[in-house]
């Protein structure tokens, strides 16, 4: 997205439902805890995703993390808005390590639903560590 394409318009009930139909599809066979997630893209897709349990438990995979591969076999993008819920479709947080991997593909200005309201990225992952820490550290 550059400066002149606007940002699309978010309609939370939409990404909810996304949400809600990505987590009918979790694999959650130890915990039960089945979650769901969907962001809004800066070209106005929504992507989702769902958690995908494994009996090691380490290789467990966020909702998150099916989500961010669901945005890159899709065409890529950056996220402007996103949401997760648990599986009584109520809101979630995104655990540390995915606020760390939503940070690396957030358009400027992305918003999540949380338990506490709207927030920017930078709100949940303040001070964050990104790519922009890497530029020119190749080779080094």
């Amino acid at each position: 997205m550059n400066a002149a394409t606007p940002a699309p318009e978010i309609d939370w009930d939409i990404l909810q439902a996304a949400a809600r139909s990505a987590m009918a599809h979790a694999y959650v066979p130890y915990s039960r805890y089945p979650v769901g997630a969907a962001a809004l893209t800066d070209d106005g897709r929504i992507v989702s995703g769902c958690n995908i349990e494994n009996a090691s438990y380490g290789l467990t995979l966020c909702a998150e993390c099916s989500m961010i591969s669901q945005l890159n076999m899709t065409g890529g993008g950056r996220l402007v808005a996103f949401t997760c819920v648990d599986g009584g479709g109520e809101i979630l947080m995104p655990c540390g390590r995915c606020r760390q991997l939503l940070y690396e593909f957030r358009a400027p200005g992305m918003q999540l639903l949380t338990v506490s309201g709207i927030r920017t990225m930078d709100e949940v992952l303040p001070d964050a560590f990104g790519p922009q820490h890497l530029e020119g550290q190749a080779g080094k």
